[in-house]
């Protein structure tokens, strides 16, 4: 099995090769021929298939490492003994469910709000955990600024609504006209309940060399990143996050839409419509203030098409990251995807964004609870885990996204 020095080396390499056929064809003046696209396609798609191998590669010695601290704590290494005792009493829960705690577990564990003790409130360490691995499985969060509220039911959101007018020009001795004309908003962020069930086979429960925390651990990380991504995306506000992708004067306007020239399947560079040049003008539309910390924003598709486009100096926009620590660029500025982006191509549709992420604001009730269902899955030899948790979010600055809109441009 490859290490994942050898799978960066190779990842270089591809994109290496990738990007010696888009070279050549800049110097000849010309497009990709055909053949070079498919060959190009297919380094491409193979760099792409080896960044995911890293990243699961990456995920699983993570996993190894934590498990072998958790083993080496509960030897006595490392940790004090509340927290030994809590992630224990979790350890016991997860296999056998309330009635096999001790009285000492059960305190370990603070009843959550359900009458009979059903819901538990999980250790921290569980929660940092799945929040980390959250991280590593979706786009969106560990680029946003996010809020931990341990007392407060929500977050204030201070906004500039109004900013005073220019200074004035005058004397030594003056200090100008009095400007009444700054106005200050708030706008809250109030996390809203988010449940996700996980069912986990009894004999898997009790054989596996994989400690049951993590098991049904790993699986929320993978439910709850999925159901927060959509809603960071394409959210309505409504009891949910608002998303980057729907227009709303409490987050992005339409006065942050930029058109995009597009076919209907795809982004074009055509006499009608040039694509390249619609993302030239989406860049410098953000301030530059914005650019150190901006990335792109798309779905897979969507960058499909953009690795394709050229400016209109006949230069391809699209970069790729030759030390196997640089990232793409698309116009010398990385990406993120997505594949809860939009990706389609109609008239009018969002289909990409760049922005300064930092400005999204997530905010997160610290309190995470584990409910265990001993009989609803008891003919299928299965246990049931539901986790709930609490979360907010929505962007809090406008001007720090530039949103794409698909302009469809018949060729």
């Amino acid at each position: 099995m490859a290490t994942i020095r050898e799978l960066r080396a190779k990842r270089t390499k591809l994109g290496a090769d990738a990007r010696a056929i888009m070279t050549a064809a800049e110097e000849a003046g010309r497009s990709m021929t055909p053949e070079e696209e498919v060959k190009f396609d297919k380094l491409v798609d193979e760099r792409d298939g080896v960044d995911r191998h890293i990243e699961r590669a990456e995920k699983l010695a993570d996993d190894e490492r934590d498990e072998a601290a958790r083993e080496g704590l509960e030897r006595g290494h490392g940790r004090d003994g509340q927290g030994d005792e809590a992630m224990g009493a979790l350890r016991a829960y997860l296999l056998g469910g309330r009635s096999v705690l001790t009285e000492r577990q059960a305190r370990a564990l603070v009843s959550g709000n359900d009458p009979e003790g059903g819901f538990l409130n999980a250790p921290q360490q569980f929660v940092q955990d799945l929040l980390k691995g959250v991280d590593d499985m979706v786009a969106l969060r560990r680029l946003a600024t996010v809020q931990r509220l341990t007392q407060a039911e929500s977050l204030g959101v201070p906004t500039l609504d109004q900013d005073l007018n220019d200074a004035d020009w005058t004397s030594e001795l003056s200090t100008g006209s009095q400007d009444d004309s700054m106005r200050f908003g708030k706008r809250e962020l109030t996390p809203n309940p988010l449940a996700k069930r996980v069912k986990v086979s009894r004999k898997l429960m009790r054989t596996s060399v994989i400690s049951p925390e993590v098991l049904v651990r790993q699986r929320m990380e993978y439910k709850f990143g999925v159901t927060a991504e959509k809603a960071y995306m394409t959210g309505d506000g409504n009891k949910k996050p608002l998303g980057l992708f729907t227009a709303s004067p409490d987050g992005i306007p339409t006065s942050r839409d930029l058109d995009i020239s597009t076919s209907g399947t795809g982004l074009v560079n055509v006499a009608a419509g040039n694509a390249a040049d619609d993302l030239i003008t989406a860049k410098y539309t953000l301030k530059g203030a914005y650019h150190a910390n901006a990335r792109w924003l798309f779905h897979r598709m969507v960058v499909a098409s953009v690795r394709k486009l050229k400016d209109g100096d006949g230069n391809y926009i699209w970069r790729a990251g030759l030390a196997t620590d640089q990232p793409d660029l698309i116009l010398d500025l990385p990406f993120i995807m997505s594949e809860f982006a939009p990706s389609t191509f109609g008239d009018g549709d969002y289909v990409g964004m760049l922005g300064d992420f930092s400005y999204y604001w997530i905010a997160e009730a610290l309190q995470f609870e584990v409910q265990r269902l001993n009989e609803l899955y008891a003919e299928q030899n299965q246990v049931g885990f539901i986790g709930r948790m609490e979360a907010d979010g929505m962007p809090v600055l406008a001007e720090a996204f530039v949103r794409l809109q698909s302009n469809d441009i018949v060729p």
